[in-house]
């Protein structure tokens, strides 16, 4: 017998036709964040590729991913150094795991690369499989931090209403959206919430950096409510991404930092979409002017082609852990894995080669604010914002007022709809419409993107007249 058997497997099935591609989904394919009965009426978008900022359906459809994916595939579509990182390692070492001492090149040399281009003072990393597990994994280290301090009553950890930290238990109590503490019993014990920095909703009218100030405050006052000895932690995205692209006024993150030191409380910063140059920074800390104590980290980080995410570390915490901690009975099958960290070295060293954080400080993230807000003459526009390669606009009934449309007309799906069918990826939140693109994105392909975008309000406006919305 031989002692290596190898069997070629066949190729993935190809050759369906879309309707067959989706009656095999609706029976078998349980999709996330999903009304499952009305995605088996209706039938899935079949996705089958990809290239540079663009996608392909399987009708031969050409769309505009305005979203990177799911805020992810931050160098574009179709890079040959990441699938060429994944294919090697996936021939030498496809899997071994960090438990038992050990650790692979490709772990070491992500975490150490990693460690690199993180503002000063983070020279550790702990490896999660995703954001959510990153955020889990927060959860953890942040309790066993003061509990071995000597301080176990410091379990309270303080998030924002409407801020997304991940769907598994944890993050998702860590995040503050209403519709998922609603099924499954969240959020968890010690987990509490302040309002979101959104000034449309809490602050019309006020001075910007007033308001910034105003908001910051929630976070003491929920402190001293709580009682400061109780509580361990503040985490927060830079910029609240799956909200709706809320951007806090530029007053308000060195404001949450002071409070933070002001009651020695540990400050996270959730980097899960803001990280890897989608700012025009590294990190959305050092846009917003902040100085966490841990970072987590997805999505960029392998620009989505291969699962991966994980905790940068600050020696705040680092040096607690490892010189007073013991063992720290938390981890994954897949933390380090080799493949998934070799694709992330190769992902880091080509946003370096290509320069996308100054592309995005630099060129088109202030040429995206500058095209974004001509949309604010278009009559369903109430208001634009955009950071970095960021950015979310308000439809609103009456742009005089800022009367936003009533809930029932969905306003955001109706443009949503629109924008699908004209060959464009944006992201309905409510009333906002939002966009994530690559980081590789050129000049040209904002313009091309904003025609779209343009044609797509338009043609919701045209629905509205109609239908008497307005």
């Amino acid at each position: 017998m031989q002692n290596n058997i190898v069997i070629q497997a066949p190729a993935v099935a190809t050759k369906r036709t879309t309707r067959e591609w989706q009656q095999a989904d609706s029976a078998h394919f349980l999709h996330p964040f999903t009304d499952h009965g009305g995605l088996s009426r209706k039938g899935s978008r079949i996705i089958t590729k990809a290239e540079n900022i663009y996608l392909w359906d399987s009708e031969g459809h050409k769309l505009l991913d305005a979203m990177s994916g799911l805020w992810c595939v931050n160098v574009g579509y179709g890079q040959q150094a990441l699938v060429d990182a994944a294919t090697r390692q996936l021939k030498e070492l496809p899997f071994y795991n960090a438990f038992f001492q050990t650790a692979t090149p490709p772990s070491i040399e992500a975490a150490e690369l990693i460690s690199s281009v993180t503002p000063p003072g983070f020279e550790h990393v702990f490896f999660t499989g995703s954001g959510s597990e990153g955020n889990d994994t927060v959860v953890r280290m942040v309790r066993r931090y003061w509990d071995i301090l000597g301080q176990p009553e410091r379990q309270v950890i303080i998030g924002r209403v409407n801020g997304y930290h991940g769907s598994t238990m944890a993050g998702a109590s860590l995040g503050g959206m209403s519709g998922m503490h609603a099924q499954g019993g969240l959020p968890i014990p010690n987990i509490v919430h302040i309002d979101q920095p959104y000034q449309f909703e809490h602050g019309r009218g006020m001075d910007r950096d007033a308001f910034g100030l105003k908001a910051a405050s929630w976070l003491e006052d929920k402190i001293l409510a709580v009682g400061p000895e109780k509580v361990a932690a503040f985490i927060g995205e830079p910029v609240q991404g799956a909200g709706g692209v809320i951007i806090p006024p530029k007053s308000y993150w060195p404001e949450i930092q002071r409070i933070c030191d002001k009651y020695g409380i540990l400050l996270v910063s959730d980097e899960v979409i803001c990280g890897f140059g989608r700012t025009g920074n590294w990190f959305g800390c050092e846009t917003m002017g902040s100085k966490p104590d841990l970072m987590t980290f997805a999505k960029g980080v392998t620009s989505g082609y291969i699962p991966l995410g994980g905790v940068a570390v600050g020696g705040r915490v680092a040096k607690v852990l490892i010189e007073q901690g013991g063992e720290f009975q938390h981890g994954f099958t897949y933390s380090g894995h080799p493949v998934a960290c070799a694709v992330a070295v190769a992902n880091i060293k080509l946003i370096q080669q290509l320069k996308l954080v100054e592309h995005v400080r630099d060129d088109v993230g202030p040429y995206l604010a500058q095209q974004f807000a001509s949309l604010r003459d278009h009559p369903l526009v109430g208001e634009t914002e955009t950071c970095g390669l960021m950015g979310a606009m308000l439809l609103v009934k009456d742009k005089s007022t800022g009367t936003t449309f009533p809930g029932e007309v969905d306003i955001g799906m109706v443009c949503r709809g629109h924008c699908f069918a004209n060959g464009l990826i944006m992201r309905a939140v409510g009333d906002r419409m939002i966009i994530a693109p690559p980081l590789v994105m050129t000049r040209a392909q904002i313009d091309e993107m904003m025609a779209l975008i343009r044609r797509c309000l338009d043609l919701t406006l045209a629905d509205a007249t109609k239908n008497g919305w307005i």
